[in-house]
């Protein structure tokens, strides 16, 4: 479904991606994991077209977007969820939720996404801002849920949360994976990503150095624990 070869990324003159190559299978949910500064989270906002600087390949489906606007690769069936959730305060709860625009068939109903979140169904006339940190992590997860996008980019969802709130994000990872959605994650708390993924990459100095598929996990966690501190 995704397919990363020869991914450069700068900030300015900061070189910050090095060569980043991995793919994601339709339906899988593969994790990128580092230390901070590793390079996680501009891979996200590369494969978005949010850093203008750029080299290399990005391939949705086939369709190379190394070159196209954020706009357009939304269009594609890309949903971004960033980690500073991007909440609109003049907006009430449900204005935010529909907000984004449908782009493909396919996303999850009004009533299903209440469903998954039932603290947005009673909060849905409050100001966006107003909310916990946990409900403004759901609804920044909600809102690209309706939209049809069926490769999700999710950046520390969990992160500052408390821990019934996180496992109420995994519960919903679980549940959209079942629908057929794809997911790629930016996550420090690896507890909570080693429950959920199918494959884990691990990032260091802007490339992949690894990969480990989940049922290889038990064997590889000396290995982890050297490389993640976890």
């Amino acid at each position: 479904m995704l397919e990363i070869s020869g991914l450069h990324a700068w900030y300015d003159e900061s070189h910050v991606l090095h060569g980043m190559d991995f793919t994601v299978q339709e339906g899988e949910v593969v994790t990128l994991l580092g230390r901070n500064g590793a390079g996680k989270s501009t891979t996200l906002k590369s494969i978005m077209g949010l850093i203008p600087k750029r080299a290399g390949s990005i391939r949705f489906r086939g369709q190379e977007l190394i070159a196209a606007r954020p706009d357009r690769i939304g269009r594609q069936g890309i949903g971004f969820c960033p980690e500073e959730r991007g909440i609109f305060a003049s907006l009430s709860v449900q204005e935010n939720l529909l907000l984004p625009p449908v782009v493909a068939p396919g996303g999850l109903t009004i009533a299903e996404i209440h469903a998954l979140f039932p603290n947005l169904h009673e909060r849905a006339r409050s100001p966006g801002t107003k909310l916990s940190g946990g409900e403004q992590q759901m609804l920044a997860i909600a809102r690209i849920l309706r939209t049809g996008a069926k490769l999700l980019l999710l950046d520390e969802p969990t992160e500052g949360l408390a821990p019934v709130i996180v496992q109420q994000i995994g519960h919903m990872i679980e549940a959209i994976k079942r629908r057929g959605f794809t997911i790629l994650l930016v996550e420090q708390n690896f507890r909570f990503v080693s429950k959920l993924a199918d494959r884990h990459y691990l990032v260091e100095q802007g490339k992949i150095v690894d990969m480990i598929p989940a049922h290889a996990l038990a064997s590889r966690m000396d290995d982890l624990h050297n490389r993640l501190g976890v």
